[in-house]
């Protein structure tokens, strides 16, 4: 039966949502839909092209492509390596300047309509695990199960200043903390497909949970439905 369903993870930027849904992927043998790879993927593009912001034109172009050249591979491990074409973009779209212009590229109503195509034509058949902002309220509505991770800014930030360091990267926990609190205004506050909790959307407080526990939960749902 969990061949058929579609999973939604959604919330706020440092919840847990991308660790817990490749990981949840990897250990059930499903396809993973990473919506913020996708619109980095289109930041990318675009930075690499000079395209202004404020030509929708062109960056729903850009969109056009990525939807139909990206593509995710699950490595062993429950490593995700994102490619457009034959390019290995997967350490570029988390570069500083990608991470800068995403939140507003994905702002773009004309963008997310191209992403959401994508995602939808990637879905079919099911078998998959969405992960974003606007899987279960916009992309999928009728997923066969919702999951809204959130956790308590301070932790949010903890999570983010730690990845950062781990990855070598010079930040001060005050720039990141800024960081998240633009990024969530954005999400939160933009005409298209807002990030919001989904309707009928199970809600999961990952404040003081560890992966393991997060994961455990959601498979405990995921085994619910199934024997329903």
């Amino acid at each position: 039966m969990i061949e058929g369903m579609v999973i939604t993870i959604d919330g706020p930027a440092a919840s847990g949502k991308s660790t817990v849904a490749r990981l949840l992927a990897y250990e059930m043998g499903l396809q993973l839909i990473d919506s913020g790879a996708m619109y980095r993927a289109v930041t990318l593009l675009a930075l690499e092209q000079g395209v202004d912001i404020s030509d929708t034109q062109r960056l729903v172009s850009i969109a056009k492509f990525v939807g139909n050249n990206l593509r995710a591979r699950m490595e062993e491990g429950a490593r995700v390596k994102i490619f457009i074409d034959d390019r290995d973009i997967t350490e570029e779209i988390r570069g500083a300047a990608v991470g800068k212009f995403v939140s507003p590229v994905s702002a773009i109503p004309e963008v997310r309509i191209q992403m959401v195509e994508a995602q939808r034509s990637i879905a079919k058949g099911g078998g998959v695990i969405a992960e974003g902002r606007d899987m279960g309220s916009t992309v999928f509505p009728d997923a066969s199960l919702k999951i809204f991770l959130n956790a308590a800014e301070e932790e949010r930030v903890r999570r983010r200043y730690v990845e950062l360091l781990e990855k070598g990267k010079k930040v001060s926990i005050d720039d990141v903390k800024k960081e998240i609190e633009i990024r969530d205004f954005i999400d939160s506050s933009r005409s298209a497909s807002p990030l919001r909790i989904p309707d009928g959307a199970i809600v999961i407080d990952t404040t003081d949970m560890s992966v393991e526990e997060v994961i455990f939960s959601i498979k405990d749902l995921i085994t619910g439905i199934c024997h329903t």
